[in-house]
Formats: C-alpha cells, sequence, structure tokens
C-alpha cells in the first residue's frame, strides 16, 4: 500500500519572472526518514531547478507567487528580504 507525503520547495528568483534565474532555495522533505537530517544552507552550489518553470515541468505545483516589492523612495539601497520568493509542492508516494 502506497501512501503520500508532501514536499515544499521554496524558490527564490533574480526578478518576479517565473522563468528566472534561481538565486536561493529550501527543500523541506516531508517524505524523508524521521531521523533524516533536513537540508541546510550552502549543502548544494547549484539549485534543484534554475526556475520556477523548470520546478513546474518536473511536476511541482506552485502554491505562492511573490508579492512585487514596494520601494520606499529614499530606501532603495537598503537590504532585506530576497523578494521574489515561490512556494512550490507536490506529493510523493511512500512505500511502507
Amino acid at each position: 500500500m502506497s501512501e503520500q507525503r508532501q514536499q515544499i520547495l521554496i524558490l527564490h528568483l533574480a526578478s518576479s519572472d517565473l522563468a528566472s534565474k534561481t538565486v536561493a532555495w529550501a527543500l523541506y522533505d516531508g517524505a524523508s526518514e524521521e531521523d533524516a537530517l533536513p537540508m541546510q544552507s550552502g549543502d548544494e552550489k547549484e539549485p534543484p531547478y534554475n526556475s520556477v518553470v523548470a520546478a513546474m515541468r518536473a511536476g511541482w505545483n506552485v502554491i505562492q507567487l511573490a508579492t512585487l516589492p514596494q520601494i520606499i523612495p529614499g530606501h532603495e539601497h537598503e537590504s532585506s528580504y530576497l523578494p521574489y520568493e515561490y512556494v512550490l509542492e507536490r506529493k510523493v508516494a511512500i512505500n511502507e
């Protein structure tokens, strides 16, 4: 019997275009073993997908689009969070 588990992939892109380059990412794998180490920042040098479109073609579903940043005049050069964040998910079968 097969059970389904969820995986969440967060991709930060260079721009709001779904085909733009991935610059940062995180993967949360509900299908991994309970004692498996979660992904850590810097584990991989290359992103799992080059863009959101590439992840979609591999079966990931987009569940959150990035909100476009509001630039306040006079604060254009301040650092903040990465603005183009997309959340994707997919279900994978677990054989028990």
